[in-house]
Protein backbone atom coordinates (compact mmCIF):
# COMPACT_ATOMS: atom_id res chain seq x y z
CA UNK A 1 0.00 0.00 0.00
CA UNK A 2 1.14 3.33 -1.56
CA UNK A 3 0.33 7.30 0.21
CA UNK A 4 -2.06 7.79 -2.75
CA UNK A 5 -4.62 4.94 -1.22
CA UNK A 6 -5.39 6.80 1.59
CA UNK A 7 -5.09 9.64 -0.17
CA UNK A 8 -7.79 8.82 -2.74
CA UNK A 9 -10.40 8.37 0.88
CA UNK A 10 -9.39 12.10 1.31
CA UNK A 11 -11.97 13.86 -0.97
CA UNK A 12 -14.95 11.65 -0.73
CA UNK A 13 -14.81 11.94 3.48
CA UNK A 14 -14.56 16.12 2.93
CA UNK A 15 -17.57 16.32 0.89
CA UNK A 16 -19.43 13.55 3.60
CA UNK A 17 -18.57 15.91 5.98
CA UNK A 18 -20.27 18.59 4.48
CA UNK A 19 -23.22 16.76 3.39
CA UNK A 20 -23.38 15.90 7.17
CA UNK A 21 -23.21 19.61 7.84
CA UNK A 22 -26.05 20.66 5.69
CA UNK A 23 -28.05 18.21 7.08
CA UNK A 24 -27.32 19.53 10.23
CA UNK A 25 -28.45 22.80 9.94
CA UNK A 26 -31.55 21.76 8.28
CA UNK A 27 -32.33 20.03 11.50
CA UNK A 28 -31.38 22.94 13.16
CA UNK A 29 -33.54 25.23 11.22
CA UNK A 30 -36.46 22.83 11.41
CA UNK A 31 -36.18 22.58 15.42
CA UNK A 32 -35.90 26.46 15.35
CA UNK A 33 -39.20 27.02 13.14
CA UNK A 34 -41.21 24.39 15.47
CA UNK A 35 -40.08 26.76 18.50
CA UNK A 36 -40.82 29.89 16.85
CA UNK A 37 -44.42 28.65 15.75
CA UNK A 38 -47.41 29.42 17.43
CA UNK A 39 -48.87 26.10 18.16
CA UNK A 40 -45.33 24.60 19.15
CA UNK A 41 -47.84 22.32 21.84
CA UNK A 42 -49.82 20.87 18.66
CA UNK A 43 -50.04 16.83 19.10
CA UNK A 44 -48.49 16.74 15.63
CA UNK A 45 -45.37 18.86 16.58
CA UNK A 46 -45.67 16.71 20.24
CA UNK A 47 -45.10 13.43 18.47
CA UNK A 48 -41.68 14.87 16.44
CA UNK A 49 -40.01 15.57 19.20
CA UNK A 50 -38.48 12.33 20.14
CA UNK A 51 -37.81 11.25 16.32
CA UNK A 52 -35.81 15.17 16.56
CA UNK A 53 -34.25 14.46 19.65
CA UNK A 54 -32.79 11.01 17.92
CA UNK A 55 -31.46 12.73 14.96
CA UNK A 56 -30.04 15.21 16.69
CA UNK A 57 -27.70 12.56 18.95
CA UNK A 58 -27.30 10.66 15.35
CA UNK A 59 -26.19 13.44 13.37
CA UNK A 60 -23.63 14.30 16.23
CA UNK A 61 -22.25 10.80 16.56
CA UNK A 62 -21.90 10.03 12.44
CA UNK A 63 -20.37 13.84 12.47
CA UNK A 64 -18.15 12.41 15.28
CA UNK A 65 -17.07 9.44 13.43
CA UNK A 66 -17.02 11.28 9.98
CA UNK A 67 -14.02 13.38 11.40
CA UNK A 68 -12.44 10.43 13.21
CA UNK A 69 -12.24 8.30 9.66
CA UNK A 70 -10.70 12.11 8.40
CA UNK A 71 -8.04 11.84 11.29
CA UNK A 72 -7.14 8.45 10.61
CA UNK A 73 -7.03 8.53 7.14
CA UNK A 74 -4.61 11.69 7.58
CA UNK A 75 -2.22 9.61 10.45
CA UNK A 76 -2.66 6.77 7.97
CA UNK A 77 -1.08 8.87 5.25
CA UNK A 78 1.58 10.32 7.23
CA UNK A 79 2.46 6.83 8.81
CA UNK A 80 2.76 5.95 5.00
CA UNK A 81 5.06 8.90 4.34
CA UNK A 82 7.15 7.68 7.09
CA UNK A 83 7.36 4.56 5.91
CA UNK A 84 5.82 2.95 8.82
CA UNK A 85 3.36 0.23 6.62
CA UNK A 86 1.88 -1.76 9.17
CA UNK A 87 1.05 1.12 11.30
CA UNK A 88 -0.51 3.12 7.58
CA UNK A 89 -2.62 0.50 6.88
CA UNK A 90 -3.85 -0.32 10.09
CA UNK A 91 -5.03 3.36 10.43
CA UNK A 92 -6.10 3.04 6.75
CA UNK A 93 -8.22 0.46 7.94
CA UNK A 94 -9.84 2.10 11.26
CA UNK A 95 -10.32 4.93 9.32
CA UNK A 96 -12.49 2.66 6.48
CA UNK A 97 -13.80 1.30 9.50
CA UNK A 98 -15.35 4.50 11.30
CA UNK A 99 -16.26 6.02 7.99
CA UNK A 100 -18.98 2.72 7.18
CA UNK A 101 -20.04 3.25 10.76
CA UNK A 102 -20.75 6.87 9.97
CA UNK A 103 -22.37 5.61 6.90
CA UNK A 104 -24.71 3.41 8.82
CA UNK A 105 -25.63 6.09 11.27
CA UNK A 106 -26.55 8.52 8.39
CA UNK A 107 -28.70 5.91 6.86
CA UNK A 108 -30.49 5.56 10.34
CA UNK A 109 -30.96 9.60 10.66
CA UNK A 110 -32.45 9.30 7.04
CA UNK A 111 -34.93 6.74 7.74
CA UNK A 112 -36.05 8.80 10.86
CA UNK A 113 -36.47 12.03 8.76
CA UNK A 114 -38.63 9.68 6.35
CA UNK A 115 -40.52 8.35 9.08
CA UNK A 116 -41.07 12.09 10.14
CA UNK A 117 -42.21 12.74 7.11
CA UNK A 118 -44.87 10.11 6.61
CA UNK A 119 -46.07 11.52 10.17
CA UNK A 120 -47.06 14.95 8.65
CA UNK A 121 -48.12 13.56 5.43
CA UNK A 122 -50.22 11.34 7.20
CA UNK A 123 -51.70 14.44 9.10
CA UNK A 124 -52.49 16.59 5.96
CA UNK A 125 -54.54 13.84 4.42
CA UNK A 126 -56.45 13.72 7.41
CA UNK A 127 -57.24 17.30 7.21
CA UNK A 128 -58.11 16.96 4.13
CA UNK A 129 -60.82 14.66 4.02
CA UNK A 130 -62.89 16.90 6.48
CA UNK A 131 -62.65 19.51 3.64
CA UNK A 132 -63.52 17.09 0.75
CA UNK A 133 -66.65 15.61 2.43
CA UNK A 134 -67.87 19.14 3.38
CA UNK A 135 -67.60 20.05 -0.66
CA UNK A 136 -69.56 17.05 -1.23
Amino acid sequence: MNLTTPALLFPAISLLLLAYTNRFLTLAQVIRQLNASADRSAPLVQCQLPGLKRRITLTQYMQGFGVLSFLLCALSMFALFLEAQVTGQLMFGASILTLALSLVLSLVEVLISTEALSVVVKDLEQAARPAEVSGS
